[in-house]
């Protein structure tokens, strides 16, 4: 589980051990083969970034962001995605984009979409990227999924699986309590 971006690996083993952690807590795994790279905490947000074994945040092919936004809660997912994919068009001419998901999940709204850049101008490669935003009561979160090139569809549906099962809960709230720990 993530809770706070640059505690990841040790919060998740805490939380093992000793229950559930109080409060809003995203439930993030991190994936097999990849490893925790790089790690900001700045003013209001936390940031972390996973790669794949043998890449790393600044040479990458594939990567998973995750952005915590500590008390940010005057936006909805949808407004986020909007201004996302107008910074994205303006930057990247030729993009493309697509509304995957939007609802609700454990009574937090989120939404899920896909931009695409066919040649992103910092690296002259493509750029594909699937991102998930939760709008919590604390917090606003943003993970995002990467590609440097445009992935299959096998390779793509494990990944919107794995975005699909990042979830928030919170142990203040009976309808958004996080589930036992399995261990």
């Amino acid at each position: 589980m993530l809770r706070l971006a640059p505690l990841a690996l040790l919060l998740a083993s805490l939380a093992a051990r000793a229950g559930p952690l109080p409060g809003e807590i995203l439930q993030q795994t991190l994936p097999p083969g990849y490893r925790l790279d790089y790690q900001l905490q700045q003013d209001q947000l936390q940031m972390s970034s996973m790669v794949p074994d043998g890449q790393s945040a600044r040479h990458w092919d594939e990567m998973i962001t995750t952005q915590i936004f500590r008390g940010l809660k005057v936006t909805t997912p949808q407004a986020f995605r909007d201004v996302v994919v107008r910074q994205w068009r303006f930057s990247c001419p030729g993009s493309d984009y697509d509304v995957v998901a939007d609802g609700k999940e454990n009574g937090y709204p989120y939404a899920l979409w896909y931009l695409a850049c066919p040649s992103n101008p910092a690296t002259g490669r493509p750029e594909h990227t699937w991102f998930k935003s939760i709008q919590g009561h604390d917090s606003f979160y943003v993970i995002q999924k990467a590609f440097k090139f445009a992935p299959g569809k096998a390779q793509l549906l494990p990944w919107l699986q794995y975005l699909r099962s990042v979830q928030l809960c919170d142990s203040r709230l009976p309808a958004s309590r996080c589930p036992p720990d399995p261990h």
